[in-house]
């Protein structure tokens, strides 16, 4: 009796491991290539469907590279969203091939053309730094809410709900950043980092942008680039540069140095999350949280 007892009880075990397994492997999965993506998301899908975002902390999406692990989760997706306007680069050629057998979708693709910044003529000159005005980026994740509902028409009621007190917190963050930018006196209203990201930011909240390297770092910037910013930034007696969490500070220290050695001291005003927001476990690991990180790193500097 012991024995079919212990039997009984190593077979309920069993049976319930599998059950759990089978349960979780029945959880919709949807990846996502970089974190503003991937936590937007989530406040429209709720936590009963998993995210999975590839790009983490200080993860450059420009260069970034698919590891096999990656490949694993895009396998095993229900639905892919990307940025899209070629900002992951040398990823494109893979979502390409996965949008021939799964959903995939570009959060860029919610944004009106006419509100799109292009930096030269070619159609692969659009900045697709769209996340850094929130107005806009509010419009990228009601066209993300809408596509997923017509991927889970079923759960139409709760995404909607979740959109719409998304949108509310992404109004007041809006609002929030505007009124905080406009306490710097306009003629120190000038934002300077490694690369020209932040030109939607500059649009929105009327700052002035100048960046090292054009919108993408794969662009590589020389002597002629260091020497024009240095000139720029001692005309107009700059306070502070900005380095970047995804971009080495080397490029901003040569421009620093510069300016030293024409007489004007300027300090490294702070990190700024461009690319990437900041660890989970930090205020920046949000994308609401990344944007009030910015601005208050700007503000302190430059006000």
């Amino acid at each position: 009796m012991r024995t079919i007892s212990l039997l009984l009880l190593c077979s309920a075990i069993l049976f319930s491991c599998s059950q759990q397994q089978d349960s979780k492997s029945e959880k919709v999965l949807i990846v996502t290539t970089t974190g503003m993506i991937q936590d937007a998301v989530q406040h429209i899908v709720g936590e009963n469907i998993e995210v999975l975002g590839l790009m983490g902390p200080g993860v450059d999406p420009h260069l970034y590279k698919a590891t096999r692990g990656d490949l694993d989760k895009l396998n095993r997706a229900e639905v892919i969203i990307f940025n899209g306007l070629h900002l992951e680069g040398k990823m494109g050629e893979i979502l390409e091939k996965m949008g021939r057998t799964k959903k995939v979708f570009a959060i860029g693709e919610g944004v009106e053309e006419s509100k799109l910044i292009y930096h030269g003529s070619q159609q692969d000159s659009k900045d697709p730094h769209i996340w850094f005005d929130v107005a806009l980026w509010a419009s990228a994740v009601n066209y993300a809410s809408v596509k997923l509902i017509e991927i889970f028409p079923e759960k139409e009621a709760i995404f909607k709900q979740n959109t719409s007190a998304y949108l509310s917190e992404l109004h007041l963050l809006d609002s929030l950043a505007r009124k905080e930018l406009s306490s710097i006196p306009m003629e120190q209203r000038v934002l300077i980092t490694a690369h020209d990201a932040f030109s939607y930011f500059g649009r929105a909240y009327d700052v002035e942008v100048k960046g090292l390297q054009g919108i993408s770092t794969v662009a590589e910037f020389g002597l002629k680039d260091v020497k024009e910013l240095v000139d720029f930034i001692v005309e107009k007696k700059i306070k502070a540069v900005f380095v970047e969490s995804s971009i080495p500070t080397k490029s901003l220290e040569a421009v620093v140095q510069g300016c030293k050695e024409k007489g004007h001291e300027i300090k490294i005003g702070g990190t700024l999350y461009s690319d990437a927001m900041g660890s989970k476990d930090s205020n920046a690991g949000t994308y609401i949280g990344m944007v009030e990180a910015n601005v208050a790193t700007i503000v302190s500097s430059l006000k």
